[in-house]
Parts: structure tokens; C-alpha cells; sequence
């Protein structure tokens, strides 16, 4: 039994179109189908309620992010602050601060009598700061370029080179010229005012020189030219010596450089940050044994002669006998050290210590001396000397052919006969090995093959092979000075060594040097050696004057008025060092004066010489003359007014 209800009645349902099946969709049952069954948990039927999802996953995910991040800039940090801290404070200082080397002044060079060879003056080292030349300091791409172009022509630097130069990456400073004068910086600073007046006015412009800056320094001066070159020699451009003494005491002329840091700010010091400095300590001065007027009256003299005879080079060399000290050293063709762009690549030496080459006849005085010291002879002996004499395995000649010469030992040096002193220094042992041997000794005392005691750079010991190793002919030509080699200082020292009584005395070139305190440091005293005693020496030095006094001696052209005069000449067969043979011949001529109370040596010698005569006594002789005079006259030695002692120069057989 159906219950009735007081509510309305239902309405009858009335069927629906039947509605098109969704794609992949189910069909809604039809009339009369069962209803599909809803889960339990199916809520009534009405609008469709939208809900948040739960945000803490996102906010986990998110805070997570945020302290990995955290996390991060503290570990940088703790590494910027803590760990790297040093690093990074280093970096700041190199960017902030800048520091530079404060150049000591170079040390002068003076002669004996303190005047000036070698000095240095005020100078700049043009310097640039790289970053201030880039786009965002200039905004320009061709700022290098435009600052190159206009700084070429007054530094006289290649353009290109400077340009590369200002593009440097990854420093604030680079060198654009070193040692610039004063006009130069002066010209550079004139033309960064102009652009800046322009950059100014014209907001457009751009002052490309702005990072063109300059530092104080020093530039090398030779107040005398070529005067002495070879000995100064000259600096590099990096400020250190080249050459000559300018080497050999680089150290001592240099001093020692100082250094400042400051801080900077757009390449320009900042005054108020302080900064620090450690003074550079000036170099030495050094006072040399050259007396400038010898020196500059024998550099005139051989020059002349040079360019006369037409030769390869010459060199004169004048010594104080009593002391060893070089008085002059003098080169021909020369160089000026304040240009060597100038300069020919082979002047560039002092071939007085450089050249090794057979000095012929002026040697004749060691085979004298050993002569002589072994009492196998005296001045007085007769020696036959013959047209030709057979030694060995060859036939020698004297330089001019006659008849049967009637010679002492004296006229044997003072016609300078080959053969003479062959037949002479045969008397030196039993045998002609044991002569040689004695000879060899000799030279060696003498100071043949070995050093000179200058030290100086590039000097050559020459070639003196021992005595048991000279060939057949060595054994007859050493004698008169031909299959050894000297250098020209060497053949000075043997003749001075004459004239201090049989006494060597090292050479010297310095005679010392005086420190920024101002004191003066004296050199060391030179090496003496007795090489023969003094009878022989003496009994040498009138030898010596029948060479020059004695109207049949090969020397008559250094004659000097008032003077007694020793003297020696030489015409050595030359090796050319181009092709290692005999061509053409070295000319020389050595000797001292006053001959009986000796105070100056004068050495000279001419290379090759292609014009007129090529005879020792004829090109050298009158070297040799006026610069011995010049020299006399400088250091007021008067004449002794002895009489000379005129040894015999024949016999009659």
C-alpha cells in the first residue's frame, strides 16, 4: 500500500531527444534503462566548487631555493673576505697603486785632470698608460693610432711599433722612449694642451695624448765627440754600458735604482695618499789615466795618416814608462758615441787591444834583450850578415838586397836586419832547440801571450805558441817578429818595460774612482816584473838611438830637436783576416824619450796601407815624432842635454 504524501504531486518526466555519444565518452542510459550505480562517496548533485591546493610544498620548494641562494653569496663572500682575502687586496693595490723605478744617475768619466769624457744630463723616458687609449676611456676605436701618429715624428719611433705599444693589454704602463731630452717632453706637453683646449671647446673632440706621461731620467752625453771612443766606449738603450770602460765598470757607473709607489687615479699621482720612496744612489765617478790633449793629438795625428796611406785602421799609444798609465789610446777610424747610428759597425772597437797581428821588426828589441841578458853578446860584436841565409827548410832575406853587411850587434838592430838577428839569437843555446826555448821565455816575461792586465772587453792575448811547438820556419821568424801575433798595447809594454830600467809595469787605464760620498778610491797599484836588468836595459836604450840618431838607421824620421830619442821601426808581412793570408803589411814604429832618462812611450802602428809608402819609418815615423813631442811639451819634459853615446853600427872586417 501506497503511503500518500502531502506533498505535490511528481511531475511525469517527459522522455528527451536522445543526445549524440561523445567521442570516447559513455552513453546516458535511455528510457527505461537502469540508472548506473554512484559510488558511495558521490555527494549530491549542485554547482561544482573549485579549491586551492595545499601551498606548503611550493613554499618548502621555494625557500629552499632562496637558501641554496643565501647560501651561495655567503660561501663568495667568506672566500672574498676570508679566504682569498689577500689575493684580492693584492689586485686592488696593483690597480690603485703604481710603482716605478727611479733611475740612478749614471757615474762621469773624466780624464786625469778631471775634465769631462762621458756625463750624464737630464733626460725623460716617455711612458703611457695603456687603459686611458682604449674605447670606453676615449670612446674612440682609433686612439692608439691617432696618438702613434702624432708622437712618431717627435720621438722618431716607427709609428706601427708605438701604436702596439699604447694597445697593450693588462697594464697600466709601458716605455715609449727612453732618455728623451727635455725638448722633446716640452713639445709632447705643448701638444696635449693644445688638444686639451680643443677637447674643451668641443665636446666632440678627444685629447688622444691624455695618458702620455714622463718620467725622469738621464741620457748620456760625450761632451769630445769621437775623442777617445774607443776607449769610453757607450751606452745601451737600456741604460747599460756597451762598450770600453762604459762596460768594464758598468757596475760602478751605474750606482744602484731607487723606487717610488704611490697611489694614482686616472695615471696621475694622488697627492694627498702618500706614497713611499727609496732613493736611488748615484754612481761612481771614474777618473781615467788619459791626458785629453795627448790623447786628442794622438787621434788627429793617426787619423791624417790613415786616410793618407788609405789603410784599414791605425792606432797610436803613448805611456807614462814610470808609472805604466796610458796617457792616450787612440783609434783610427773612429765613432761618435752620442750617435752610433752613424757609426760604421767595424769602428766600433778598440782595435789597440782588439787586433792580433805580427808586429815584425819592432819585436827585434826582445831578441836583444835576451841577447844581451845571456851575455851571448854585446853591442860591439861583429855579426857578417849575409844577402840570403838557409835556415831549415827556407831561404831568408833581409828586407833590401846587398852585398855582405860588416855589422855590430848595435848596427844589427839599427839597420834591422832579418838575418843579423837570426845569426844572434842562434847564440842562445847550444842547439836551436835550446835557443828557442831561452827566446820563448823572454817574450813570455816580456808579456807576449798573455794578458795585457787591463782587462779590458774584447782584449786579445795574441798568438805565442811554446817553443817546442814552433815549426821549422816559426823557429827564425819569431825572432824578428814575424809567426807570432801581439796586440798593440803589448808592443807598447815591451818598450816602456826598456825604458823603466828593465821593469814591467801592468798597464793601467784608471786611476780610480770617486764615490757619491765624494771620496776618492784609488786603483790598485799594477803588477810589477823585472824581465832584464837594468845594465841591459840601458845598454837597449842606446841601441835604441843608433835606430834614429845614426844617419845609416831606418828611424831618421823621429828625430825630435833637443831630444835623444829611442826608437824602433817595423814592416811585418800581414795576415788578412778576410782570407787568412799574407796581404799587404802592418807598419809600426815604437820607442821613448828622453833615451837616457826615459818618461814617455809611443807605440803606433798602420793596417794595410794601399798609398804611397808602406815602411814603418816612413808612415810612422812622423806618427811617432808628433805625438812624442806633443807629449813631451804637455808634461814639461825638457831635453837632458846629454850627449848621445853613438854606438859603432859597422866594423871593418
Amino acid at each position: 500500500m501506497t503511503e500518500v504524501s502531502d506533498r505535490e504531486p511528481p511531475r511525469r518526466r517527459v522522455p528527451s531527444p536522445a543526445r549524440p555519444v561523445r567521442p570516447g565518452g559513455r552513453q546516458r542510459p535511455g528510457p527505461g534503462a537502469r540508472p548506473a550505480r554512484r559510488p558511495a562517496t558521490s555527494r549530491p548533485q549542485g554547482p561544482r566548487v573549485i579549491r586551492l591546493g595545499n601551498p606548503r610544498p611550493r613554499l618548502r620548494l621555494v625557500s629552499l631555493a632562496l637558501t641554496l641562494v643565501v647560501i651561495a653569496f655567503v660561501v663568495r663572500l667568506l672566500q672574498v673576505q676570508a679566504v682569498d682575502a689577500s689575493e684580492y687586496t693584492a689586485k686592488a693595490e696593483r690597480n690603485r697603486y703604481l710603482t716605478h723605478t727611479l733611475a740612478a744617475e749614471r757615474g762621469g768619466i773624466t780624464d786625469r785632470n778631471g775634465v769631462d769624457l762621458a756625463i750624464s744630463v737630464d733626460a725623460n723616458d716617455i711612458t703611457a698608460d695603456p687603459t686611458l687609449f682604449t674605447r670606453e676611456a676615449t670612446k674612440i676605436d682609433d686612439a692608439p693610432e691617432q696618438a702613434a701618429a702624432l708622437l712618431g715624428p717627435i720621438l722618431d719611433k716607427d709609428p706601427d711599433e708605438l701604436a702596439k705599444k699604447l694597445r697593450t693589454k693588462n697594464t697600466r704602463y709601458v716605455v715609449l722612449a727612453r732618455r728623451q731630452t727635455p725638448q722633446v717632453w716640452t713639445q709632447i706637453k705643448d701638444l696635449k694642451s693644445t688638444l686639451a683646449d680643443k677637447a674643451a671647446e668641443d665636446k666632440t673632440a678627444v685629447n688622444v695624448l691624455a695618458g702620455v706621461l714622463q718620467e725622469p731620467s738621464s741620457k748620456r752625453v760625450y761632451p769630445n765627440g769621437d775623442l777617445g771612443a774607443g776607449i769610453l766606449g757607450w751606452v745601451n738603450a737600456d741604460g747599460k754600458g756597451g762598450g770600453g770602460i762604459e762596460r768594464k765598470l758598468n757596475e760602478d757607473l751605474s750606482g744602484k735604482d731607487g723606487e717610488i709607489r704611490y697611489a694614482q687615479s686616472g695615471g696621475r699621482q694622488v697627492p694627498t695618499a702618500g706614497s713611499t720612496e727609496k732613493p736611488a744612489v748615484a754612481g761612481s765617478q771614474v777618473e781615467l789615466t788619459i791626458d785629453r790633449d795627448i790623447q786628442w793629438a794622438a787621434q788627429n795625428a793617426i787619423t791624417e795618416q790613415v786616410k793618407e796611406s788609405k789603410a784599414d785602421r791605425g792606432y797610436v799609444i803613448v805611456q807614462d814608462n814610470k808609472t805604466g798609465e796610458i796617457l792616450a789610446m787612440a783609434n783610427a777610424p773612429g765613432f761618435d758615441p752620442n750617435d752610433l747610428s752613424q757609426a760604421d759597425a767595424n769602428a766600433l772597437h778598440n782595435w789597440s787591444l782588439e787586433d792580433a797581428y805580427e808586429p815584425g821588426s819592432t819585436a827585434k828589441l826582445m831578441s836583444m834583450a835576451a841577447v844581451l841578458e845571456e851575455n851571448a853578446a854585446t853591442p860591439a860584436t861583429h855579426v857578417t850578415v849575409p844577402n840570403r841565409l838557409h835556415r831549415g827548410d827556407r831561404l831568408f832575406r833581409d828586407d833590401i838586397d846587398h852585398p855582405t853587411w860588416y855589422l855590430t850587434l848595435n848596427g844589427v838592430l839599427a839597420k834591422s836586419s832579418n838575418i843579423g838577428t837570426i845569426l844572434a839569437t842562434g847564440q842562445l843555446g847550444r842547439t836551436q832547440k835550446e835557443a828557442n826555448q831561452v827566446l820563448y821565455s823572454y817574450l813570455r816575461k816580456f808579456g807576449i801571450g798573455g794578458s795585457t792586465g787591463l782587462g779590458f772587453p774584447g782584449e786579445t792575448k795574441g798568438i805565442l805558441a811554446p817553443a817546442d811547438q814552433w815549426s821549422t820556419s816559426q823557429q827564425y821568424t819569431i825572432p824578428f817578429g814575424q809567426g807570432m801575433s801581439i796586440n798593440a798595447m803589448q808592443a807598447a809594454s815591451v818598450y816602456s818595460t826598456i825604458a823603466n830600467g828593465g821593469v814591467r809595469i801592468e798597464p793601467t787605464l784608471v786611476r780610480g774612482t770617486k764615490g757619491p760620498d765624494g771620496r776618492f778610491t784609488p786603483a790598485a797599484k799594477p803588477k810589477k816584473t823585472r824581465v832584464v836588468s837594468e845594465k841591459t836595459a840601458k845598454t837597449l836604450a842606446q841601441m835604441l838611438e843608433s835606430v834614429v840618431d845614426d844617419r845609416e838607421g831606418t828611424g831618421t824620421k823621429a828625430r825630435i830637436p833637443g831630444y835623444r830619442v829611442a826608437g824602433k821601426t817595423g814592416t811585418a808581412n800581414r795576415v788578412d783576416p778576410a782570407t787568412g793570408r799574407y796581404n799587404g803589411y802592418t807598419s809600426s814604429f815604437a820607442g821613448f824619450a828622453p833615451a837616457d832618462n826615459p818618461r814617455v812611450t809611443v807605440y803606433c802602428a798602420i793596417q794595410n796601407a794601399t798609398e804611397g809608402s808602406y815602411f814603418g819609418g816612413q808612415i810612422c815615423g812622423p806618427v811617432y815624432k808628433e805625438v812624442l813631442e806633443f807629449a813631451l811639451k804637455t808634461l814639461q819634459v825638457p831635453p837632458t842635454g846629454a850627449a848621445p853615446a853613438r854606438l859603432p853600427v859597422t866594423f871593418t872586417p
